[in-house]
């Protein structure tokens, strides 16, 4: 069955190459398309629906059936590359008081272990399964998803094991702090050994990724050479790197993830020159957070700077429940246009395109024949609604 979709405003196609696209400033790089149509295919139990046309309206084919969207535009849906949706709990307070004056220094996440390992898999896959149709809700169609709130095997591994229901991006995050318990050095020394040995044999069939929490400003969290054998380690067993990294102040995990050839690191708030030399010449991604700064009071990265000087960028969420407690991607594309030093353009991109490279995939974050019809419907004559319209639903996953 096809399904014709027609009467779009604008259909962002995030390809610059695009016939008939529009040549305006505004719509730099996105090859934008006004009065168009899109055919959609496949799709079943096995397969996930294809594009099969793309072009103006008046041009398009025949198809099964049609859908009218009666001047509305269609962007690529949002890929979030960087969430935690896999816990339990509530840390509130925690938000309340940092913005009362307490600094942030990555310690709450152990009231978050405490409560995720209470919880039953029935709870978390509740709440999980809420999570992302909340992201749905607001034109994320591809979610990528870490443990990293277990912190032992069995909890790493039931966190993965319930990630892996919704989404194939899922990361291992055993690496994510040092358990309160475990915080001397012998008791340090024996959990990063848990990380790179038991757990990671145990996690690795369920995940893609390995990821390390690589911040040595922050006691809880690992510093380079710890980063170094956790990242080694999920690289020997198979698994793809990605890399948190420069949050809290500067660091060594930017040129650790350029060096090991992780597909992104995230945060990216402090960055020296050379880090930032280091990214523009390099096929890893600088995914940036903006939530966190807004739910932390740090300074925001300079999106810009990155984006000079040749780098790969992408936006995400970083939804999580202590530091960025929101699953908007329109609120990130706002933030990263008000605040980062992007213009529109640059910012839908860098939550469609760059999200995609940021996971390496080549079938998403993008509006083109033989692609996933990972669509996003937006309530507006213009994607420029997104930014524009802050805090009002006026984007949502278009369900074909």
């Amino acid at each position: 069955m096809s399904m014709l979709i027609t009467g779009i405003a604008e259909l962002v196609t995030c390809e610059s190459t695009t016939e008939g696209a529009v040549d305006e400033p505004l719509h730099a790089g996105l090859g934008v398309l006004r009065d168009a149509a899109v055919v959609i295919g496949g799709g079943g139990e096995d397969s996930a629906p294809t594009v099969e046309w793309v072009g103006p309206a008046a041009q398009a084919p025949a198809a099964d059936w049609a859908i009218d969207l009666e001047g509305r535009s269609v962007v690529p849906g949002f890929v979030d590359s960087h969430s935690h949706l896999v816990f339990a709990g509530d840390r509130s307070a925690e938000f309340a008081a940092r913005m009362s004056g307490t600094p942030y220094d990555g310690g709450g996440i152990a009231v978050t272990v405490e409560a995720t390992r209470a919880a039953t898999d029935g709870e978390l896959r509740a709440t999980l399964q809420h999570r992302v149709q909340e992201m749905r809700a607001q034109g994320t169609t591809t979610v990528e998803v870490k443990s990293g709130y277990g912190l032992t095997v069995e909890d790493e591994v039931r966190a993965l094991r319930l990630a892996r229901e919704v989404t194939p991006e899922v990361t291992y995050l055993g690496a994510h702090v040092v358990p309160p318990d475990r915080r001397d050095p012998a008791g340090r020394a024996a959990y990063l050994d848990l990380v790179c040995g038991e757990m990671l044999q145990a996690c690795a069939p369920h995940a893609r990724w390995v990821d390390v929490f690589c911040e040595p400003a922050s006691p809880h969290a690992f510093d380079g050479q710890e980063s170094r054998r956790v990242l080694e380690a999920g690289r020997d067993a198979g698994l793809e790197l990605r890399v948190h990294g420069n949050q809290l102040g500067e660091g060594p995990g930017a040129q650790l993830a350029v060096e090991l050839g992780a597909a992104s690191v995230d945060h990216c708030t402090y960055l020296t020159d050379a880090d930032v030399e280091a990214l523009a010449g390099s096929d890893t991604v600088a995914t940036l957070l903006p939530g966190v700064e807004f739910s932390t009071r740090q300074p925001y990265p300079d999106a810009r700077r990155l984006l000079d000087a040749g780098a790969r960028v992408a936006i995400a969420s970083d939804c999580n429940p202590g530091t960025c407690y929101s699953s908007s991607m329109p609120l990130m594309i706002a933030l990263a246009v008000r605040e980062m030093g992007m213009t529109p353009a640059e910012a839908l991109r860098a939550a469609t395109v760059g999200g995609a490279q940021a996971l390496r995939r080549t079938d998403i974050g993008r509006v083109a024949v033989g692609l996933r019809a990972d669509l996003a419907l937006v309530d507006a004559p213009s994607w420029l609604h997104i930014p524009y319209r802050v805090g009002v639903p006026v984007v949502r996953a278009l369900e074909v």
